[in-house]
């Protein structure tokens, strides 16, 4: 099928609340523009400056979303148009983007992430380090970042208990930062996990956003082969 066919059967799957960041990283603009011209507006990257070029190439209304590991040298090519930057992974790269964000006079929204798999190469927090950022006094004097949820990556695994596992963790690392942190604040409201493989058990786990790439646009295409 084609990227448009691939996107609306995949949106036709997702519930009312739910939304579908296409995973285009590694893409061509052309497929991005074929996505585009189907209607999706939501473009998920994972390397700052790549982004930036097709931030600078494509539409202005499309809603560009990083959701890779991010290097703290990097968030100067994003931040000033990024929509959400879903991997927060430490304090300190959130102070980082706090401070980038000021010269620019934006605010970023911005997603923690936590370490959920198995796998020793994904990165995240855990809840303890999220209690220890979201206390100290660094956080509470920063004007230029605002927390809108959580994100997750499962285990790479065909076992479906584990994954439905690692989803619910993330759920409950969720509700507790709700109850404890921003019971009043509206706008920490999103769970983004689940990507092409396991979307839908995220989705059963209360997941507001799903970040998925290879069911769309098929396999990842590299530079170098």
């Amino acid at each position: 099928m084609s990227i448009s066919e691939n996107l609306n059967k995949i949106k036709s799957t997702l519930p009312a609340g739910v939304r579908l960041v296409a995973v285009s990283k590694t893409k061509p603009e052309s497929d991005i523009m074929e996505a585009y011209n189907a209607g999706h507006r939501i473009f998920g990257e994972n390397h700052a400056q790549e982004m930036k070029q097709k931030h600078a190439d494509l539409p202005a209304d499309i809603e560009w979303h990083f959701i890779g590991h991010l290097q703290t040298n990097k968030i100067k090519y994003i931040v000033d148009y990024v929509n959400l930057i879903h991997s927060i992974d430490s304090a300190n790269l959130l102070q980082a983007v706090n401070k980038e964000a000021a010269k620019h006079g934006v605010v970023v929204d911005c997603l923690l992430q936590f370490f959920i798999a198995t796998e020793e190469t994904k990165f995240g927090m855990n809840l303890d380090e999220a209690r220890q950022l979201l206390e100290s006094d660094e956080f509470k004097a920063m004007q230029n970042v605002r927390i809108c949820g959580v994100m997750g990556i499962g285990s790479l695994t065909d076992d479906k208990d584990q994954t439905n596992r690692e989803f619910a963790h993330l759920k409950q690392i969720f509700d507790t930062l709700k109850t404890d942190y921003f019971a009043a604040n509206a706008e920490f409201k999103e769970i983004s996990m689940g990507m092409s493989g396991d979307y839908q058990l995220a989705i059963a786990h209360g997941s507001t956003m799903v970040r998925v790439g290879s069911s769309i646009f098929g396999q990842r295409y590299y530079a170098n082969k």
